[in-house]
C-alpha cells in the first residue's frame, strides 16, 4: 500500500519540480533577453563609435541611429518601462552624426521632456538638444516654436518661454502666432510692459482682421489688468483708514482718493468683488473677454 502511494506520488513531485525549474528558467531567460536589449543599446552609443565612422557615412548612420531611438523609445514604451538613460546618449550620437536632421531634434525633445513613463522626465536635456539643434539650423523658426514649448508646459519657466517665441518670431518665415505666444506667455509670466509691447505690435503690423481684433482684445485686458492692480492699492490704503475694504468703487471717490469713477477701456466703471478685490463690470463686454481667454491658460 505504501509502495503504491509512492509510486503515485513521484511522478506528482517530478512534474511539480519540472514545472517549477520551467518557470524559473522562463524568468531568467525574459531577464536576460533584456539585459541583452540594455546592452545592445549602451554598445551603440558607445561615443567610440562615432570615431571609428567615417565622415562620409555619417548621415547614413545617423539615419541609422535615429531608428534605434525610435526603436528603443517604442520598446520601452509599449512595457511601460521609465527607464530611458540610453536616450540621450543615443539622441548625443544621432546629431552628432547628422547636424541637419531637423526630426532628431523635434521628437528627440518630446521624447526626452515628458514625464515618465511617458518619456523621459529630462525637459534638461530636451533644451539642451533643441538649442544644441538651433545653433546647427538657425534657419529653422520651428526649433525656437518647441524650444518655448518646453519653457512653458515642462519648466514653468515664463520669462525664458516667451524669450525663445519672440527669438522665433524674428524670423521672416515664422507664422504670427510666434509673436502672439511671446505676448501670451509675457502676461502669464507677469511680463505687462512687454506684453503690451508685443501685442501693440501685432495690431499694428498683421493685416489678418481676427488677428487684429484678438490682439486689440489683449490690449484692452492688460490696461484693464493694470487698472484694477491701481485700484487694489488704493483699496487697501482704504481699509487702513476705515477698517474695511471698499464695497464700490465710488466709496473711493467720496474718500477723495480717487478723480471721478475709473472705467474700462470701454467705458463700464470697474466693481470689486465680494472679496473686496477690483475687478471688471460683468456687464462689460471685456468681462466676457476675460473668462474666454483664461479658458486657455
Amino acid at each position: 500500500m505504501k509502495t503504491a502511494k509512492t509510486i503515485v506520488l513521484v511522478p506528482v513531485i517530478l512534474l511539480a519540480g519540472f514545472m517549477g525549474v520551467w518557470k524559473l528558467q522562463h524568468a531568467l531567460d525574459k531577464q536576460r533577453a533584456r539585459l541583452s536589449e540594455e546592452r545592445d543599446y549602451v554598445l551603440l552609443s558607445s561615443p567610440k563609435l562615432i570615431q571609428a565612422v567615417s565622415l562620409e557615412y555619417a548621415p547614413l548612420m545617423a539615419d541609422f541611429y535615429w531608428t534605434r531611438v525610435v526603436q528603443f523609445y517604442g520598446n520601452k514604451h509599449v512595457r511601460g518601462d521609465a527607464n530611458l538613460e540610453q536616450l540621450w546618449p543615443l539622441l548625443d550620437i544621432t546629431t552628432t552624426l547628422d547636424p541637419n536632421l531637423i526630426v532628431a531634434y523635434r521628437f528627440g525633445a518630446i521624447f526626452l521632456s515628458q514625464r515618465a513613463p511617458g518619456g523621459a522626465g529630462r525637459p534638461d536635456l530636451a533644451v539642451r538638444l533643441i538649442e544644441r539643434g538651433i545653433k546647427e539650423n538657425p534657419e529653422d523658426w520651428r526649433l525656437y516654436e518647441d524650444l518655448g514649448f518646453i519653457y512653458y508646459m515642462d519648466l514653468k519657466d515664463y520669462k525664458k518661454a516667451s524669450e525663445a517665441f519672440l527669438e522665433g518670431s524674428k524670423n521672416p518665415k515664422a507664422l504670427i502666432w510666434m509673436k502672439v505666444m511671446a505676448a501670451k506667455i509675457a502676461a502669464e509670466g507677469e511680463s505687462y510692459e512687454t506684453s503690451f509691447f508685443l501685442w501693440n505690435d501685432v495690431y499694428t503690423n498683421t493685416t489678418d482682421p481676427q488677428i487684429k481684433e484678438n490682439a486689440k482684445a489683449h490690449l484692452q485686458l492688460l490696461r484693464a489688468l493694470e487698472d484694477c492692480k491701481q485700484l487694489d492699492l488704493l483699496g487697501g490704503e482704504y481699509e487702513k483708514r476705515f477698517g474695511h475694504r471698499p464695497r464700490r468703487v465710488s466709496e473711493l471717490v467720496e474718500a477723495g482718493m480717487l478723480q471721478g469713477m475709473a472705467v474700462d477701456p470701454l467705458d463700464y466703471p470697474y466693481t470689486f468683488d465680494e472679496n473686496g478685490k477690483a475687478a471688471l463690470n460683468p456687464k462689460s463686454p471685456l468681462f466676457e473677454k476675460q473668462k474666454f481667454f483664461e479658458r486657455f491658460k
